[in-house]
């Protein structure tokens, strides 16, 4: 499972279709669109559809996942978005899929006619098989498996590499001195190129910039445009084995661990110390800590490193605030960075499940929930058998691990809980979560009640009050008087208070406990609800 609850644009997702995401891109100027892929190759969009980047064949938003069918069953190894905006995917076959604005023939196809749906790029890519692609602002970059670089669009300041400043209506090689070159890594700032090369026959990695350079984040020494690849000779005798590219700045990793950064600066995202604007590639300090990735967006001036031990360091424009130096941070992952302190809050790269079948702590244990393989006990309810742990349920649960210690029995007969409340119960213990409608969260309140799980008990509380209605809030607010959820009490009686004539009409509050009612009129009166 790939875990992108910390994006909003992701928040209306049911947990079970959340459970089947194996990747995963969040665009747009307010981080509000999204594609993702699920484990069965299909493809899928939401969100605000700015200019169709969702693909959909319509300008329509929607906050409901909507299926990509040209895209459903190719494997995406590759993509990119432009703030245009454009998005551009490449394949496991090597084909490359553009759409959304095309203003400036930033989709390939030889027409400036915005693309509703994703159109092969075939000029000059016939015979090529595509690995990698970069977005710029209007411009796109290709990297094929023979080493290659193609670009296309926007090309006001030399973005495409050609030697002049005439916009690119279609792919065209990047020669000039990359002829030669073997390119391994590209990256794209709004209007700039940087990529990795590796000489034919020389084992020695280069690093080569093209395009606008207004900040010196092409790393050549000076601010002047660069219409042509133009090799970074400050990190003559480095090697570099990624590169990434801010709004207008620029990091390199070394292959022994040392992160290099240039360009833009005013928000302390080279992690120099300072504000000031460097032309040239400057060794920053990470506490001596080996690097081991680097991470950085076109859309901001955030960037991100994370080191050989996994901690993950974050520098540059962070929630609004300025941060010059690398700040470790608790999180385990560079996305993490991106979505939680970046302007917008958008994924730096395609986010994509790890290709081997390493399951967390967590998730080894979600998975063995009701499993009789190796379960040593079970509980038999309304005639139904749920197959546990004893150790973990000792270890999760006061009353069990008193239970337990006093019982040798594999089976035990539950019968003042309905089956899919004491369900849901047990899994809680092996996922930390409530798997079950709000309609039927009321008698999990009664179960964390007696079993003093005061954790559950909040929990089922939020639940219940993502399904209040006007028809059931009287029974709700009785449930939680009932069972002393303070919170959940409040919130119900505030709810009525808003509802109040509709609520009063229903057949629930007809039949409210005497005690109640006269409880909920004086409550209800001191809060000015019967004022003429």
């Amino acid at each position: 499972m790939l875990d992108v609850g910390k994006w909003p644009v992701f928040a209306l997702l049911p947990p079970e279709e959340l459970g089947l995401i194996r990747q995963a891109c969040v665009f747009g100027s307010g981080a509000n669109e999204a594609l993702y892929v699920t484990v069965n190759d299909e493809v899928f969009g939401l969100g605000t559809n700015c200019s169709s980047c969702l693909g959909l064949g319509d300008l329509q938003s929607t906050i409901e996942p909507r299926r990509i069918d040209v895209l459903c069953g190719k494997k995406i190894v590759s993509l990119s978005y432009g703030t245009g905006p454009h998005v551009v995917i490449a394949t496991s076959e090597g084909e490359v899929y553009a759409w959304g604005h095309n203003g400036y023939s930033q989709l390939g196809n030889g027409t400036t006619v915005h693309g509703l749906i994703p159109a092969l790029v075939s000029t000059n890519l016939q015979n090529k098989r595509v690995t990698e692609v970069a977005c710029g602002s209007h411009h796109t970059i290709a990297l094929t498996t023979e080493g290659e670089v193609y670009a296309w669009g926007y090309n006001n300041s030399g973005q495409v590499g050609s030697g002049s400043t005439a916009n690119q209506p279609t792919p065209r090689r990047v020669s000039s001195c990359l002829q030669n070159k073997v390119v391994v890594n590209i990256a794209c700032g709004q209007l700039s190129f940087l990529c990795v090369c590796v000489c034919v026959c020389v084992c020695t990695l280069h690093v080569y910039g093209w395009g606008y350079n207004c900040n010196g984040q092409l790393g050549l020494g000076n601010t002047g445009n660069q219409q042509t690849p133009c090799r970074v000779a400050a990190l003559q005798g480095v090697k570099v084995v990624q590169v990434a590219c801010g709004y207008a700045h620029t990091l390199a990793l070394t292959d022994d661990g040392f992160v290099y950064s240039w360009g833009a600066n005013s928000y302390g995202q080279l992690g120099t110390g300072n504000k000031n604007n460097y032309s040239l590639a400057t060794l920053i300090s990470t506490d001596k800590e080996r690097i081991v990735e680097v991470a950085a967006c076109h859309t901001s001036h955030t960037s991100a490193a994370k080191t050989q031990s996994g901690q993950v360091l974050m520098w540059g424009q962070c929630r609004g605030q300025v941060v010059t130096n690398p700040h470790v941070t608790h999180f385990s992952c560079t996305d993490d960075v991106f979505a939680c302190f970046a302007t917008p809050a958008v994924t730096w790269h395609l986010l994509t499940v790890d290709g081997d079948d390493y399951l967390t702590v967590a998730q080894s244990l979600k998975k063995e929930f009701d499993s009789p393989e190796i379960s040593d006990l079970k509980f038999l309810v309304d005639g139904k058998c749920i197959h546990v742990h004893k150790a973990l349920l000792k270890i999760r649960c006061e009353y069990f691990r008193v239970l337990l210690n006093e019982t040798d029995e594999d089976t035990i007969e539950i019968h003042q809980f309905p089956f899919l409340v004491y369900r849901a119960f047990l899994e809680y213990l092996y996922t930390d979560s409530i798997n079950l409608p709000p309609e039927d969260a009321v008698g999990l309140l009664d179960l964390a009640t007696f079993y003093r799980e005061s954790r559950l008990k909040r929990l089922c509380q939020e639940t219940i009050k993502r399904g209040i209605s006007e028809e059931n809030a009287i029974t709700l607010l009785s449930a939680a008087v009932k069972y002393e959820a303070r919170d959940l009490e409040e919130f119900c009686f505030k709810f009525c208070i808003n509802h109040l004539t509709s609520v009063t009409q229903t057949q629930a509050f007809a039949e409210m406990d005497h005690d109640l009612l006269k409880n909920f009129i004086g409550k209800a009166s001191r809060h000015g609800a019967f004022r003429n």
